[in-house]
């Protein structure tokens, strides 16, 4: 029987993906004194021991090429309030001056890391390694500190950021620690 299967578009793609909600990153690393950034929700753990996270960069994104040369970046997971941060960080152009106007606000790590002021969380990651695969690289590090503030999420969802909604009740399953 002939193969019938019909050729799957770019666009059809990014919508299914749209499906799955994720939450809003914002890379961040130091390039001789400015804070470089970009807009990431190809985000996820991949291990407790030892304590890996990834994160998928365009290999087009200026972010990229600072990635590879300082090996030392923050993931800042932001909150509700700071959707103007991440529509700043999606933009392919930066100035400093109007990522102030967008209301990102850094503090620096003992390591020299960016990290965004207010953010949900931050992740001091160390590069451990990185794998090109198709029109993206992924960056595996290791992460050395985590900060945790109180707040509620920034999501992404079918192409717009939404707000977490009701808490469902879980299974009577007893919850990991």
């Amino acid at each position: 029987m002939p193969d019938v299967r019909r050729r799957l578009s770019q666009l059809e793609f990014r919508k299914a993906l749209g499906c799955f909600a994720t939450g809003v990153t914002v890379i961040t690393v130091d390039r001789d004194g400015e804070v470089h950034g970009m807009t990431a929700n190809a985000f996820t753990s991949v291990s407790l021991d030892p304590m890996l996270v990834l994160v998928c960069v365009d290999h087009r994104a200026r972010t990229h090429a600072h990635l590879h040369e300082k090996k030392r970046f923050g993931i800042n997971i932001l909150c509700e309030s700071q959707r103007t941060i991440s529509e700043y960080y999606a933009r392919s152009i930066e100035t400093h001056q109007h990522a102030e106007q967008a209301g990102a606000r850094f503090d620096q790590t003992g390591h020299g890391t960016p990290v965004l002021r207010d953010a949900l969380a931050y992740l001091e990651c160390r590069l451990q390694s990185a794998h090109d695969a198709g029109d993206h690289t992924i960056f595996i590090a290791e992460v050395e500190d985590v900060v945790l503030r109180e707040g509620r999420p920034l999501l992404f969802f079918r192409g717009d950021y939404q707000e977490i909604g009701k808490v469902i009740e879980s299974s009577s399953l007893p919850k990991k620690p």
